[in-house]
């Protein structure tokens, strides 16, 4: 198992955690081949995060599964606006950190739940 963790993301978590939970358990190719066409900027960043941890492992993006994908908040930049009678308004501009986990897809893993749904249909039957 390898990971990449990215820090520090100008993007809020809140919506970066809505693509995270699209990938997770994905076979990592399809997961980056699907980020690439969504229009969302927190995908260009998975994906590179996703890359980035399957490359650290030295795997192929065909042989891993995506274990985890997580999106923890960042520290918050707080700016300020001018509103009106000399006051201002408070901005809080929110970073994120994304922890991607993969893992290699094992073959036991995988005859194992095509036997075990098997019997659950069987069961049904």
């Amino acid at each position: 198992m390898s990971k990449a963790l990215i820090k520090f993301i100008r993007l809020s978590p809140t919506k970066a955690r809505l693509i995270a939970r699209e990938v997770q358990g994905m076979n990592a190719e399809l997961a980056m081949a699907s980020l690439k066409f969504m229009p969302n900027k927190g995908a260009k960043y998975i994906a590179n995060a996703i890359s980035s941890a399957v490359a650290n492992g030295g795997f192929e993006a065909n042989e891993v599964v995506i274990k985890s994908c997580r999106v923890d908040a960042g520290s918050v930049l707080k700016r300020f606006r001018p509103r009106a009678r000399g006051s201002a308004s408070r901005i809080r501009k929110p970073t994120s950190h994304i922890l991607v986990e993969v893992a290699k897809i094992e073959k036991a893993e995988v005859k194992n739940n095509k036997s075990t749904k098997k019997a659950t249909a069987k069961k049904e039957s």
